[in-house]
This record gives C-alpha cells, structure tokens and sequence, in this order.
C-alpha cells in the first residue's frame, strides 16, 4: 500500500513538473535566443517574485546580457515572453505596427475591479478610443489652461504650508515624496473634481486624497502580492480575487463622482476642473456618459497623482544632489515670472525651458512607472538587424525595458551622468528615436503627459522662487530601491531641508 501511494505521489510530481515547464523550450524551438536558468513555475521570475531584485533592474541586467541581439525571449513565470532590445524593433511595435500590439499587457479582472478596467491605460479597442478621445480634449491648451486656475490656487496653499514649517526656524527637514504627494493629491482633488483635499490639513488627514494613493501604491505586504498577481500571475488572482482597488475607494469614487455630475449637469456653472470639462463635452455631444466608465476614467486621473508626485522627487532629489543645476533653473523660474508679474501663467511655464530638460533628464536616470509591456493582438513578424526572426502569435507578451534603455551608453554619452543640457535645443535632436521613453511612444503614449508636466513645474516655480533645497545626510546614497514596489521607491526616503532665500 505504501508502495502504491508513494508511486502516486511521485506520478503526480513528476506531471505537475511537467505541467509547469511545458513552455520551457517555446523559444528554443523558434531559433531565438533565449535566458539560461528558468525554474519551474517561475520562469527566469524568482528574484523578482522574491523582492530580491526591483522589476526595472531585472530588465535591465537581461538588457546588458544580451547586448548585440536584438531580441531575447524569457519565462514569465509558465508564460513565454519576448523583450526587443533594439530601437527599430520597438519602434515597430509603440508606433510603425501599432495594431498589431495595441493592447498593454496588464491583466485587470472587469468583474472584480470595473473601476480600473476603464482606466485609459488598460482600455483597448472602441472603448479605448472613446477614453483617448475624451482625455485628449480635457488636456488640450485651451482646456489645460483652465485646469491651471486650480493648480495655481493649489500652489499658493503650497506655498503657505511651507511658510508655517519654516516659520521662526532657518531651516526644515521634508521627505520629498511626503512633501509632493500632499501638493499634487491636492492638484487632483481641486483640478479633477473641484473639491478640498484636505492635503495640508493634518486634523483631516483622514479625509486626504493622499490615502488613495498610498492605500495602492505604498510598499505592504498587500500591494507587493496585489502587484504580483496583477502582474505576473493574473491566472492566480482569478482564484485568489484580489482587487487592485480595495473596495472602500471604489465606493467612495462612484459616490464622489455621481454627485458631483449630477451638480454639474443642473447648475452648469462653470469650474475649473475636470469634472466640468466632461459635463460641458456631454452636452456638446449631447450623450449622458456613463457613471461607471467616468469614476473609473477620474479614478485613473488621481492615480496618476502617485506618478506625478514621484517624478517631482526625483527632480527634487537631483536638484540638490546638483547645486549647481537647481541655482541656474532658479534663475530661469525668477527670470520667467518677472516677465508675468510673479504670477504663474501657462505662457510662462512653457517658456521654462531649462527646466523642461530637468524634467527629462530626470525622467532618462529614474523612470517613473513600470518596463512597458505590450500584449500581440495579431501575428506579426519582428526583424532584427542582427538577422533574427519571430512570428509573434496573439497573446504573446512584448517587453520594453525602458530604464536598459535610457542608460546604454551606445545611445547616450556618459549616461550615468546628471546632465539635462542632453536635451537642450542643439543637442535633442542628435537623441536616437524610441530610446527615451519616459510616457511610452506611438498612439498609446500617456495622455495625461501634459497635465503632469504642467503640475510639477508649477510646484516647482513655487519652490524655487522662494527656497533653496539642501540635502539631507537622512537620504541614503547611492539610491537603492525597494524591490516588489509598482513604482522606484528608494529605501529610507528622500531627505532634504528647505530654507527661505
């Protein structure tokens, strides 16, 4: 009888075994080269999956591996995926042969999160087109100018809450995320819907726009295993049922934004945010939209605000790092708003050209969000220079590994080097197309780009107009990030002290 079992049992372990690697060869029949070491049910995935190694630097270490190729296939955990290591090949997939790979390849479960399923970023097909249509309009010039009105009024609350934490001391100590995070979660609160979001009120913390991101997006051990199912294992999370949006903010965000469009569709008074823009859309368009589909697009409209609050610390976080950058943008902020009366104007921040090649040079040495990832919708043949071919099938997952990328020293001169004149006028055109992807490329390229853009840099004209940024013995360097997180986030914090000019 123990003979028996023991024989089941080891059937059954050596069919599970190959159950879990019946992928493992997908590549090598193909003639493509493919990374050595893939594990049972993991794949090449087992660091990542671990948190021993950050999603970004995982990419980048098969990048720099397979230097020369221009495509090398890995396991995502039992899935075969493909990542293309050379500009014309992705330039191929974000723009020449968009249809062929219009999806991104992020998995979200219509059932269990409808909210985020309606995000523009996960949208495809018609729906997608609508939302792209949508957001467009609201993010026009003419529409982005409106949304500003709140944004300065945002700044001069900014402004006032540093004031009050500098007043009777020379200077004081801020964590940039922390400190960014409550500018632009108000951002979102009074551009997006019109509203207080108690931000700067420590007595209402509870009621802050800053706990919707940080319920999402801050390190825990909830959103590490969130992020892995939503990412790498969304087979699992059909068993599991984890919601990328807990529950009580899918609540709040269908009340909020119902009530408020039925406010702005009876009073018509017009507002400065976006909630007005999509009422006065509805009724030029004559069609009510639907509620759902609008609190999951406002929804994505505040997630972007952990995004945008990121990238504003990494700006800040090199601003003192490079003293000598953040004195010349300061020249530029105070040159710019003496032409305006010291007002912040759209007119003014696009002329702040100096800091737009802050903003990118930032944007090369940390990326914001995640490698891209695109899913195959039709068979296409990819092409690399180096004479590989792969009939990419439907479903097949196409990695971006953006970060590789903007670091190769074949595209970029001393790229380990803190240098935003790379992206001056005389010097940006020399910059090699689809190897600076900071909001992706092509059609799908993020849509939101200019309202963050807009933003940050009227947060930062704030700041520089009036305080000089110094660094903090706090913040550990060399940056090292917190494996396991959606976005970089770096281990103890971005630490500097703030002082009045």
């Amino acid at each position: 009888m123990d003979i028996v079992l023991l024989s089941l049992i080891l059937g059954a372990l050596i069919i599970f075994y190959f159950y879990l690697t019946r992928n493992y060869k997908y590549w090598q029949k193909r003639g493509i080269p493919c990374v050595d070491g893939a594990l049972p049910g993991f794949g090449h995935m087992l660091s990542v999956a671990f948190m021993k190694t950050h999603l970004s630097d995982f990419y980048d270490k098969i990048y720099k591996n397979n230097k020369g190729r221009s495509m090398v296939g890995i396991y995502d955990f039992t899935s075969p995926s493909l990542m293309i290591l050379e500009p014309e090949l992705i330039k191929t997939v974000l723009q020449t042969n968009f249809s062929s790979f219009s999806k991104n390849a992020i998995n979200i479960d219509p059932k269990l999160d409808p909210l985020s399923s309606y995000s523009p970023f996960l949208l495809s097909g018609e729906k997608w087109l609508h939302s792209r249509k949508r957001m467009t309009y609201a993010f026009s010039s003419k529409r982005l100018k409106i949304l500003l009105e709140s944004v300065k009024k945002v700044c001069a609350t900014f402004e006032n809450y540093i004031d009050g934490k500098l007043s009777n001391v020379e200077k004081t100590e801020f964590e940039l995320k922390v400190l960014f995070s409550r500018y632009i979660a108000q951002v979102a609160a009074a551009a997006g819907f019109g509203i207080d979001g108690y931000c700067f009120d420590d007595e209402k913390k509870d009621q802050s726009f800053r706990k919707i991101g940080q319920a999402i997006f801050e390190p825990s051990t909830r959103n590490v295993i969130m992020f892995a199912l939503v990412f790498f294992v969304p087979s699992l999370n059909k068993i599991l049922k984890m919601r990328f949006i807990p529950e009580h903010i899918d609540y709040f965000f269908r009340t909020l934004v119902t009530d408020l469009m039925e406010q702005r569709r009876k009073d018509k008074i017009p507002r400065n945010d976006f909630l007005h823009l999509m009422a006065e859309l509805e009724r030029t368009e004559g069609d009510k939209f639907d509620t759902e589909m609008l609190a999951g697009q406002t929804l994505s409209f505040v997630l972007e605000t952990e995004t945008s609050s990121s990238i504003m610390s990494y700006i800040g976080f090199h601003l003192v790092s490079y003293p000598r950058v953040q004195e010349k943008l300061r020249e530029e902020v105070m040159t710019v708003l003496n032409r305006y009366d010291g007002q912040i104007t759209y007119e003014g921040l696009k002329e702040m050209t100096y800091m737009d090649q802050v903003f990118d040079e930032t944007m090369r040495m940390i990326p914001a969000g995640i490698p891209i990832k695109k899913r195959c919708t039709e068979e296409f043949e990819l092409k690399g220079s180096d004479g590989l071919v792969c009939r990419v099938q439907p479903g097949t997952e196409i990695l971006i590994p953006v970060q590789a990328l903007h670091k190769d020293p074949q595209y970029w001169e001393d790229p380990e080097n803190y240098d935003p004149e790379r992206f001056s006028p005389y010097r940006k055109q020399s910059i090699k197309k689809f190897t600076f992807l900071p909001f992706g490329e092509g059609p799908r390229m993020c849509v939101g780009m200019r309202m963050a853009q807009l933003q940050i840099k009227a947060g930062l004209a704030t700041i520089l107009k009036k305080y000089r940024m110094e660094l903090s013995p706090k913040t550990q360097i060399p940056l090292q990030m917190i494996p396991g997180t959606i976005l970089q986030t770096p281990k103890g914090g971005l630490w500097v002290y703030l002082r009045q000019l």
